[in-house]
């Protein structure tokens, strides 16, 4: 998979993708992120990219022309399967649509700063908008580092076991159950005996209960989904 971002402050998606499973991914060749930054295509030598809102009001907007020739200049290199704005008030990111990305070839991902981008830019380029929750960050950078690492990890490979992400919370819209590890005594405390017999059925079976309960406890609004 192919990750292209565009954004005013490159180096805020420095250390996300240099470390741990970003980082083997990309070494091992099966996830590529490359980011750009906006100013690149600056409309002036001042490097602006950014101005006022028509109608007045507070803070900045991108500019549609950097953005546009941006877009048009990486769509030359190759076919986006979805070109991916970070705002506020688009859909909330989940594992569904973290499942559905990591199926994809290649993503281009648009960070909003200031107050936003051009609406004309939404409306003549952008095919999928994505919030990572009910509140406001500085930009969309640090949004675009959760997206990418959570749809990175599920890219077959990227994981030494596969089978690991099939158990993580929000997989068929229940929550993980409790894991445990070595002691088997902690502090008085024990392991529930039946994660210690051998019996994998038995085990599965107890996951799932605990799974089942721990959603019903903490997101029952994940079983009316």
């Amino acid at each position: 998979m192919h990750i292209d971002i565009i954004t005013v402050v490159p180096e805020l998606l420095e250390s996300p993708f240099s470390h741990s499973i970003m980082k083997r991914a990309q070494e091992k060749g099966i996830l590529t992120v490359q980011s750009h930054n906006l100013r690149k295509w600056a409309i002036n030598k001042h490097m602006q990219v950014d101005d006022y809102q028509f109608g007045g009001g507070a803070g900045m907007v991108l500019m549609p022309e950097p953005l546009a020739n941006a877009i048009d200049e990486l769509k030359k290199e190759r076919t986006y399967d979805e070109i991916i704005y970070m705002t506020p008030d688009g859909p909330r990111f989940n594992q569904q649509a973290a499942n559905q990305l990591s199926l994809k070839d290649n993503l281009l991902i648009i960070c909003g700063h200031y107050k936003g981008i051009d609406e004309r830019i939404r409306q003549q380029y952008i095919t999928m908008e994505i919030s990572v929750g009910d509140y406001v960050l500085s930009g969309g950078e640090l949004a675009a580092a959760i997206v990418v690492d959570a749809v990175g990890r599920l890219i077959p490979g990227v994981l030494n076991d596969e089978t690991s992400a099939l158990f993580d919370s929000f997989q068929d819209n229940l929550l993980a159950p409790p894991v445990y590890t070595r002691p088997a005594d902690f502090r008085g405390s024990k392991v529930p005996e039946i994660l210690t017999q051998g019996d994998p059925k038995k085990v599965e079976a107890w996951r799932y209960e605990q799974s089942l309960q721990r959603t019903k406890e903490r997101r029952p609004d994940l079983l009316d989904e």
